[in-house]
């Protein structure tokens, strides 16, 4: 046993809708565990769903109320201890990223334990998770690369899982199809940009990459920060198309593909009518790939089953990466092939965590970074000037003043430099 005895602030959920900030001890670690400090976390539409669903939620454990677990499971940290049988296999002081989801367990950081979860400033990595090595080392010269790799690892996964089939092979031919057609509806959100970057960036390309929104406003900010006429660079036309100017989306979609359809259409929104669309685009041995994850435990969608036995189109989805994906991501964005900064839109402190969390749909933007050993209230990269001016004269003020500066260098995006000057000047989590 490594006696731990470390005090730590974590967000822990008590029962639907119940999130507290709560300070307390953790206690000694097992042979088999690492005490970890954690530094950053960005949230996930998925933390919103288990805190308001408590119990009811799969991943929750029925005795969440006796028994709180700590929310947060897009994190990234140092080892700070090191338990007896894993010598060896880690260093203190060695950053990492954890992947949440294990082998043949449903349970999952930042939903089933009780020790350790993003929205923390310390935890204990159980033994489970060293046993299925999804702790991986990380180093980036930025937390927050760490912590989106768990949000990249599942766009990376959801383009693994889609599959193709050849006529009198029984085969399935897994990942996208390489040189065709390919639409991600409702794409233009923060997730959905990461899918482009990462399919504009990998070895596994389409010739054509449709991204519809309903918001203009959105279409545009992908268009600037994923151009088109980088990715024609790559040997991908790159269109975004704002399927409510009019006209009918299936209709435009169609005129999109030159009326060939779609070898693979991501669904990014749980909503009917844009499954649907996905549906009526199919090309022949189309995948439709359903990437959100739907509240409604009910949610269903008409599907032309004349296609599926005429046509062989077919459906795939995913809930998340695997490790090898998260292994991806980090190497891509190591590499520079990917930027993880495209997710950020807001960031704040620990203290920010539980509102955030829980008006997380009403929020819009991207993703919201948390950094667990600071005071910030959440706020957008967009509005840091607007912070400067509002708190002109205060520490706070100048804080978000020389953020801003910092973040108009890098066109409007977190950035590495933007992470130093924020962990090295916010004022500490009380």
């Amino acid at each position: 046993m490594v006696t731990a005895m470390t005090r730590t602030k974590a967000l822990r959920l008590h029962g639907a809708g119940d999130l507290r900030l709560d300070d307390f001890d953790l206690p000694d670690i097992a042979e088999d565990e690492l005490l970890v400090r954690i530094v950053s976390d960005s949230l996930c539409m998925s933390s919103y769903k288990s805190s308001s669903q408590g119990a009811a939620h799969k991943r929750v454990p029925d005795d969440v109320a006796e028994n709180p677990t700590i929310i947060g499971h897009e994190f990234c940290g140092e080892i700070v201890e090191i338990g007896a049988s894993l010598k060896g296999r880690y260093e203190r002081g060695q950053r990492f990223v954890l992947q949440p989801a294990m082998r043949g367990r449903y349970e999952a950081a930042g939903y089933s334990f009780p020790y350790i979860g993003g929205d923390a400033q310390y935890g204990i990595v159980p033994g489970c998770y060293t046993e299925q090595d999804c702790v991986l080392p990380y180093g980036g010269d930025a937390w927050f690369f760490g912590s989106v790799a768990e949000p990249i690892s599942c766009v990376i996964g959801a383009a693994h899982a889609s599959y193709h089939t050849v006529v009198g092979d029984y085969t399935h031919r897994m990942g996208i199809k390489e040189g065709g057609r390919m639409a991600i509806l409702a794409g233009a959100g923060p997730m959905g940009l990461a899918l482009v970057d990462y399919i504009v960036h990998c070895d596994r390309r389409p010739a054509l990459l449709v991204v519809t929104d309903i918001d203009a406003a959105r279409l545009a900010r992908a268009a600037e920060l994923l151009a088109p006429s980088g990715a024609a660079e790559r040997g991908v036309e790159l269109v975004y198309l704002n399927t409510a100017a009019g006209g009918g989306p299936v209709e435009a979609l169609r005129a999109a593909s030159g009326g060939a359809g779609y070898d693979d259409v991501f669904v990014f929104a749980p909503v009917s009518a844009v499954v649907e669309q996905a549906d009526a685009v199919l090309a022949q041995d189309g995948c439709l790939n359903f990437f959100a994850g739907p509240s409604d435990a009910g949610f269903s969608a008409k599907f032309n089953f004349y296609n599926v036995h005429y046509n062989a189109t077919h459906v795939a989805g995913t809930s998340g990466g695997n490790t090898d994906d998260m292994r991806e991501a980090l190497a891509l964005a190591g590499e520079g092939r990917i930027n993880p900064a495209l997710l950020i839109t807001h960031v704040g402190g620990l203290d920010a965590a539980r509102a955030a969390t829980l008006r997380l749909p009403e929020i819009p933007g991207g993703k919201k970074l948390i950094y667990t050993h600071i005071s910030l209230p959440l706020t957008a990269i967009a509005d840091f000037g607007r912070a400067g001016e509002d708190g002109a004269g205060t520490p706070a003020g100048r804080l978000f003043a020389e953020l801003g500066e910092i973040t108009a260098r890098s066109g409007g995006l977190w950035s590495p430099e933007a992470e130093r000057h924020l962990l090295a000047n916010a004022r500490p989590l009380a």
